[in-house]
């Protein structure tokens, strides 16, 4: 098939994930006639409505005889989120006059499940919107085209392909759709008793939802400029900690949870035990600085520092301190938690432990071979299975790039961020910690994205937060097909 053929076969099932996610984004309009907020339905309209008329005209096109090639698959996926923040940002631009730049920010940090925000009043915008951002967060959490695929009950190599790169790594089933279906029911389900756990904190049924959704999600979106702050509420924030480790778990244990007939330890899961560890290591680690370099007394130090550690690792973004007044040690470290990120097969952003695990036992691997004799056979396991030597090569070669990429990228952006944008009072660590949070999909904030900056620099935020969540990968091959023509 030529690069046009290619391109020509994939639209319309892009057509179609466009309808779906057009059919479920008519939910906002609910919330807008409860509270009745007439006056901000049509421009919630606007976006089921770009989706339909998207999908419309794609889903009917012919498809030519052949196979797309899996490349166009991955490139597809890149364009679907793409195309949604653009589509998502249309609301905020009508009905609440944002700029354009700032509105697609917000959409991406949306879908994404970044949690950066530019809205200046966020106690003053319309329960429309905010319910358009935490519900965005909370179809992003899973993935758009994992939520599409679960309602097509379409199955083929399009399909896996468009599962596979949008950051989705789990079977839980042989079948993509049954995957993804399943999923879904556990997303559902687990957001309920979310919603019913935070519940007992005393905020209302409101608050309870948004917070719940954000934070199964790993979105961090608030429903107040405050934040989680805004509470003052420290039995909610205990409450919020489970429900982000539960996002950031892999959901395959809950799978496994509900249909093995065998009793699933969490402990015995590698990626949960590198979690709890990173949660209780970080969390001492930062209320020490807190007590010794900012002064705060223990009991607030050891408060701030295990939600704010736990709100980095799983890349939720909820924060009960402000990271600005930290030092620069502090930050830095806060900045390594949001790099590893949450387990691979979760709502969190980052570089995933599932990689950090591998990468770690491929250089075991690599310095046992070493010293072992040049014919000696070193057996590589990987998730808890010997598999062969040239596997073993490319797994680890593979989960090594992606971490190269992740490090490259936020070294990268930071420095052109500190190119484009005075730093005015952000210290360089600041800088490095907006850049990273944005890439990872985080949204603890120090302050340095904020409406002030140059639309320049927003737009990098707007690429980080797409290249990250889709790791790497879906961006680079957009780029590159489109240079060179899919051929």
């Amino acid at each position: 098939m030529r690069g046009r053929d290619q391109i020509a076969a994939i639209l319309p099932d892009m057509g179609r994930i466009f309808l779906l996610i057009g059919l479920v984004c008519l939910t906002p309009l609910v919330v807008g006639a409860i509270y009745h907020e007439w006056n901000l339905l049509p421009a919630m309209m606007t976006a089921p409505l770009a989706f339909f008329i998207i999908g419309g005209l794609l889903s009917p096109l012919r498809v030519p005889a052949g196979q797309a090639h899996l490349s166009v698959a991955i490139a597809a996926v890149a364009c679907i989120w793409f195309v949604c923040a653009l589509v998502g940002a249309l609301p905020f631009t009508i009905g609440h006059h944002m700029p354009f730049t700032d509105s697609v920010f917000e959409a991406m940090s949306g879908w994404t499940d970044t949690g950066l925000t530019l809205i200046a009043d966020v106690d003053g915008t319309p329960k429309t919107l905010l319910f358009w951002r935490s519900f965005m967060q909370w179809l992003g959490g899973i993935g758009i085209v994992a939520f599409t695929v679960a309602l097509s009950r379409r199955s083929g190599t399009l399909q896996r392909g468009l599962y596979r790169y949008e950051g989705r790594s789990e079977s839980l089933m042989p079948g993509v759709v049954a995957t993804a279906a399943n999923m879904w029911q556990i997303y559902i389900l687990i957001t309920a008793l979310s919603t019913i756990l935070i519940l007992l904190s005393g905020v209302s049924l409101w608050d309870a939802v948004n917070i719940a959704m954000t934070s199964i999600a790993t979105g961090g979106f608030s429903v107040h400029t405050a934040g989680i702050t805004y509470y003052n509420n420290i039995l909610l924030e205990m409450l919020v900690i489970p429900v982000m480790l539960a996002g950031a778990l892999p959901f395959k244990l809950y799978y496994l949870m509900l249909h093995s007939h065998r009793r699933i330890h969490i402990l015995k899961d590698p990626q949960a035990r590198v979690l709890f560890l990173l949660v209780a290591t970080g969390t001492l680690v930062t209320a020490f600085d807190l007590v010794t370099k900012n002064l705060l007394d223990l009991q607030t130090a050891l408060r701030q520092s295990l939600f704010m550690v736990t709100s980095a690792i799983t890349c939720t973004g909820f924060q009960n301190g402000n990271p600005f007044e930290w030092t620069g040690a502090t930050v830095l470290f806060i900045t390594l938690l949001m790099l590893i990120g949450g387990s691979s097969g979760s709502t969190s952003g980052g570089m995933k432990i599932g990689r950090i695990i591998t990468g770690f036992d491929g250089l075991v691997w690599w310095f046992r071979r070493i010293f072992h004799s040049s014919r000696a056979i070193v057996p590589f396991r990987y998730e808890g299975r010997t598999i062969p030597h040239t596997v073993a090569e490319f797994t680890v070669a593979k989960t090594m790039l992606t971490i190269f990429l992740f490090i490259f990228t936020g070294f990268l952006a930071s420095l052109i961020l500190l190119h484009l944008q005075a730093a005015g009072p952000f210290e360089v660590a600041d800088v490095t910690f907006e850049a990273v949070s944005a890439m990872c999909n985080v949204g603890l904030s120090t302050g340095f994205a904020n409406p002030e900056i140059s639309p320049v620099s927003k737009w990098l935020f707007i690429f980080l937060m797409w290249f990250g969540r889709l790791e790497m990968v879906p961006v680079i091959v957009l780029a590159v097909g489109a240079i060179r023509g899919f051929d």
